[in-house]
């Protein structure tokens, strides 16, 4: 059981580097002028290449996407991409129009819909500027594929209300939480438990430190309240295979909200 509680205490406690690897690439746009499914506003060029017919990306939304970035010169993508979800064979899940990629994408994504396709040109300014990489020399230009393969939600239900502070972005917060896995959509197999351990845990919300369903469900609760989040593989620990926890699990928590601390120093 020890050595269960641990494995899932690292698993909450996700890596900042499930980011990392999207920074090198990113985001989406409103309109200065517009032809012919072309918007362009300063530094950034949006060509819908398909329009697609589900979900609308958001600013704030956390988003699942297939692409591909090649430094762009004199109007002409380089002869090799400098990355490539699609080479991969994994899509990538981040929150847009929060500062955590590039402006191209933060501005370039936003009003896309899932199944729509969308061609990004990024000038330097809305991309890496003067940092100079490996793949992406320093001021670059450079042109992104984009694909909207899911806008992914966690689903929320509260059990009781809770009458004290409500926890907001940057708080400490601690919690007791119960965590299953979902099976033919029913509670599953128990796979963590706070309450078992008797013992808190706490975290600072959008910190990167546990799962974006955590960050997600967690946010706009009230001390004393609980809640039961519904969480789908992107907003969770995707395909990784955690032991406890299968690749590709949809999860459930049930979580009370202990206390808030305020912003952390």
């Amino acid at each position: 059981m020890q050595r269960t509680t641990t494995a899932v205490i690292a698993i909450i406690l996700i890596l900042a580097t499930v980011f990392a690897g999207c920074k090198d690439g990113d985001a989406a746009g409103k309109n200065s002028s517009e032809a012919k499914g072309v918007v362009q506003v300063p530094g950034l060029n949006i060509k819908d290449l398909t329009v697609g017919n589900g979900r609308v990306a958001a600013k704030g939304d956390f988003v699942t996407v297939h692409y591909t970035g090649w430094v762009y010169t004199g109007g002409q993508k380089a002869a090799e991409p400098f990355d490539s979800s699609v080479t991969r064979g994994v899509p990538a899940t981040f929150p847009i129009g929060t500062g955590r990629l590039i402006k191209g994408w933060d501005e370039g994504i936003p009003g896309m819909k899932v199944g729509g396709k969308r061609e990004l040109i990024i000038e330097p300014a809305m991309g890496y500027g003067d940092r100079d990489t490996p793949k992406i020399p320093a001021n670059s230009t450079l042109i992104f594929e984009v694909e909207l393969v899911a806008v992914p939600e966690v689903q929320m239900a509260d059990t009781a209300a809770g009458s004290g502070p409500a926890a907001e972005s940057g708080d400490v917060v601690q919690v007791h939480y119960t965590g299953w896995l979902m099976k033919d959509g029913v509670k599953g197999e128990k796979f963590d438990s706070s309450l078992d351990r008797g013992s808190p845990f706490e975290f600072q919300l959008d910190a990167g430190r546990v799962i974006p369903g955590w960050d997600i469900g967690v946010k706009g609760m009230k001390v004393g309240g609980k809640r039961t989040l519904t969480i789908p593989p992107e907003l969770g620990y995707g395909d990784r295979d955690l032991g406890v926890i299968p690749p590709n699990s949809t999860l459930t928590f049930d979580v009370e909200l202990l206390g808030v601390q305020g912003k952390a120093e």
